[in-house]
């Protein structure tokens, strides 16, 4: 199989962003959306390769999803990952610990040099979610470091309003996302009964933007959840960065409620891409394989907003038909091929 560079080094968005306070932020805001920041070759292909391990075991469901896209190594690199942590609760109402250290460690296997945690919380205190989560202690122990992002300066947010955008004034996103030569994100599986429909990769990254930015009273996250466009909304954040791995813990999942709490299913399975837009199709898939809401299950996969929106800024893969499920046994391959169906369904 064909090998992907892991992590490419973003020196061009670092060079922008190091001189663009939010307040000043004029060098991105006239850019068009979906416009990338820098050159990812290779990050808009013809196809998209998920692996998909059928696991009731976190630990080892990370490392062999990783393990079967044949990652490349990232010697000295730094890199910003980004849990779930909306909520304290448990997965999948959150990041489970097995999974985050997992990840934390394949990633130092690799040869990262710097790994730093970092989220914001939409339902409580970022801090006191991560102190329950005893993010703070695993961070010693595994050499972590972490970042509250709602405790971020004024100069550490960088203000994106690109033409086309569906939100008012734009966003927000902090300047260690934009500066790290490599994004890693953690989500889980599950229904989002506040307007997302679902809550995988392109709705974690809700917990990049600011809810306010120090010295402007604007709430953006209450636009954002009032908002009709809401998913479309949600996509559009995704289009100012470009994660180099997204890891999905789908060992268990919400088919209903979210992103707290729900009707639990074991849907026993890890996902890992570089293309939020097959991983999210891939899990919308699995929830529709279990019984999910009418919300999730209307229409085809690639109709749904976020997916949509997503596809129309090329952040993804265009269709199904692109999406290459890629496992490393038997029992996994059976699975694969029940969600492959219903991923195809029109």
């Amino acid at each position: 199989m064909e090998r992907r560079a892991f992590l490419r080094a973003t020196a061009g968005l670092a060079g922008v962003a190091a001189t663009t306070p939010f307040v000043d932020a004029a060098g991105l805001m006239d850019l068009p959306i979906g416009r990338p920041r820098v050159d990812l070759p290779g990050r808009l292909r013809d196809t998209a390769r998920v692996s998909f391990v059928k696991t009731r075991d976190r630990a080892s469901g990370v490392r062999r999803a990783l393990e079967i896209l044949e990652l490349d190594s990232a010697p000295g690199k730094d890199l910003l990952l980004k849990p779930n942590f909306n909520s304290h609760h448990d997965s999948p109402g959150s990041t489970h610990n097995d999974t985050l250290a997992a990840l934390v460690q394949h990633l130092r296997a690799m040869g990262a040099d710097r790994i730093t945690v970092g989220d914001r919380s939409g339902m409580g205190d970022t801090r006191s979610v991560m102190e329950r989560k005893s993010t703070f202690r695993m961070g010693d122990e595994l050499g972590f470091e972490t970042v509250v992002f709602d405790e971020l300066d004024d100069s550490d947010w960088v203000a994106v309003n690109p033409p086309g955008s569906h939100w008012r004034q734009g966003f927000a996103l902090p300047r260690p996302v934009l500066e790290a030569d490599g994004v890693v994100q953690a989500c889980c599986l599950k229904t989002h009964q506040f307007g997302g429909h679902f809550t995988m990769s392109l709705k974690n990254s809700v917990g990049f933007a600011a809810k306010r930015v120090p010295g402007d009273s604007y709430d953006y996250m209450k636009e954002l959840h009032r908002s009709s466009d809401q998913r479309l909304m949600i996509a559009e954040i995704n289009a100012e960065y470009a994660p180099d791995l997204v890891l999905l813990d789908g060992v268990e999942a919400f088919v209903d409620g979210g992103p707290h709490e729900g009707s639990r299913v074991d849907s026993e399975v890890v996902l890992a891409s570089s293309d939020r837009v097959a991983l999210d199709a891939v899990g919308v898939a699995i929830l529709r394989y279990f019984g999910t809401t009418p919300e999730v299950s209307r229409g085809a996969i690639f109709e749904q907003e976020q997916i949509a929106r997503a596809v129309e800024l090329d952040l993804g893969v265009g269709g199904p038909e692109a999406i290459e499920l890629v496992t490393g046994d038997a029992e996994s391959r059976v699975y694969a091929d029940r969600v492959r169906e219903v991923l195809l369904e029109a």
